[in-house]
Parts: C-alpha cells; structure tokens; sequence
C-alpha cells in the first residue's frame, strides 16, 4: 500500500484526480483517493489551469471483474451464502466506479466554485471507504472484488454526460445514484432477517452516506441551472425524457430522497413518469 504524501504526482488537483481516475488497483486508487483528498483539505492542491481535459475512456479499473451485460449477471436469493456474496460483490462494484466518478466530476469541468471540488473530493473518500468496507465483509465470506462477473452501467453514463457537468449532476447522482436510496431500505431488512447483522452494519453506513452524496449532485445540479437560467425541477424531468427515455421505476424512497433535495414537484413528476412506464 503507498504511504506518505510523495504518491501523488503533482500538487496540481486536476492532475491528481487524473491519476487517481487512471489507477487500476483497487487498494491503491482507495490510498491515493485518502492521499488526495487530506491534501486538498490542507491546501496543497491548487486548482491552476492545465491541459484540457482527456475525451472520456475507460476509466482505471482492475482485469477482473469481467464486464457483461446486466441480463447475463446471475440472480441470487439474499438468504444464501452465495446469495450475499453475489449482492455484496455487485455494491462493491458500485462504490469502485462511484471513486472514478466522483474524481471524474472533478477532472472533467473546469471553472467551478472551489466548494464543488471539495464536495466531490469528500464523495470520493467517502466511496472509497464503502468499497474497502464491502470488500472486507466479503473477504469475511472468503470472496473478493473480482470473483464475480459486474457490469459497466454507471461508467456508460459517465461517458454520456461528459460534455456538461449539468447533465451529468442531474443523471448520476440524481438518477442512478439515487436509485440506491430507495431499493437499500429493503435490502436492509432481508438482510437483517437472515441474521446478518455486520453487512447490515455496512449498509446503513452506505445509506447514510449515500444520502449526502445525492444531496451534492442536488446542490450543484441547482447551481448550474441557475447560472443557466433554467428552472430545476421541469428541466430533471426533460433530462430524464431525453437520455433516459424516462425510464424511472418505484418504489421510492421518499423521505431519503427529500433529505438529498428532491422536491415535492419532483417527486410528483417522478411517480407520474413511472406509472407511465408501467
């Protein structure tokens, strides 16, 4: 594992967050990530302008775990081992690609209030610790990240919304992220019923969490729309018509979702845009 303050190559923050975005060990992009983050909270990192950023690509990401469509994953019944396994390896995923956007919303736009930066630095240490936390609970089940097949969902959309830093707080924070504020509560209990009580400790902190990560896409997406001119609510919804077919599914997790800055208009929106779908 890197130690000390040298591992980071520059003292530059976009330069840092492109080499914790391009790192391909797990570990390491979580060490770097901790390195990264502390420095920039003691003001070592300067926001000076440098090279443009680099078009969107893969993001650094270990060989395994093999990518494959989301049909093609296996479907597991929480109550069993293999089961919890499956479910904590998929989060695992999750948090891993949630460090790469999060460094990706930094490296990507430019010209940003300085508290956007820091927001998102703090989204990234804090998903760094989720993926170490699932990782550790699945080497407690004599599994790893890795051991099982994922698929690349979240990244695909940070590559679609690369060309607005609006587009993209509305769509992966406030849509796939948020996704997980209302489908974890119920995750929750089937886990709490087969009595396994440590991983349901790292997923109420992951909600938790997860909550004020939202909250930031909520906070910035209402920023640009200002600086824009736009309405919020009214222009989410066209967003999601526009990229995502409207495609929005229920249950919602009401309450989490107020928490992390939805409002009423929207949440109505919402649940008119899923009932369509059905």
């Amino acid at each position: 594992m890197l130690t000390g303050a040298s591992a980071l190559r520059s003292d530059n923050l976009f330069d840092v967050a492109l080499q914790c975005l391009e790192c391909c060990h797990p570990v390491t992009k979580c060490e770097l990530t901790r390195l990264a983050v502390a420095a920039m909270r003691s003001d070592r990192l300067n926001l000076h302008a440098v090279a443009d950023p680099l078009p969107p690509g893969q993001a650094g990401r270990p060989a395994q775990p093999r990518l494959v469509a989301p049909r093609d994953l296996p479907r597991r019944r929480i109550g069993s081992l293999r089961g919890r396994i499956s479910l904590l390896h998929a989060l695992a995923h999750i948090e891993f690609n949630a460090i790469n956007l999060a460094w990706d919303a930094i490296y990507r736009f430019r010209e940003l209030p300085l508290a956007y930066y820091r927001d998102w630095a703090k989204v990234a240490v804090e998903e760094a610790g989720h993926f170490m936390l699932l990782c550790d609970r699945l080497g407690a089940l004599d599994s790893c990240y890795g051991a099982l097949d994922a698929h690349d969902g979240l990244w695909e959309m940070a590559v679609k919304t690369a060309h607005d830093p609006l587009v993209r707080m509305a769509l992966v924070p406030r849509v796939l992220e948020a996704r997980g504020l209302d489908v974890t509560p119920g995750i929750i209990r089937k886990v709490r019923e087969v009595g396994d009580t440590a991983t349901v400790d790292v997923l109420e902190i992951i909600l938790r969490d997860e909550i004020g990560h939202v909250e930031i896409g909520t906070r910035w997406y209402r920023y640009l729309c200002g600086e824009r001119n736009l309405e919020p609510d009214s222009t989410f919804i066209e967003l999601l018509k526009q990229y995502m077919k409207g495609q929005v599914k229920e249950p919602f997790h009401h309450e989490a979702r107020r928490q992390a800055g939805f409002s009423d208009r929207e949440m109505a929106s919402l649940e008119k845009l899923a009932g369509e779908k059905k």
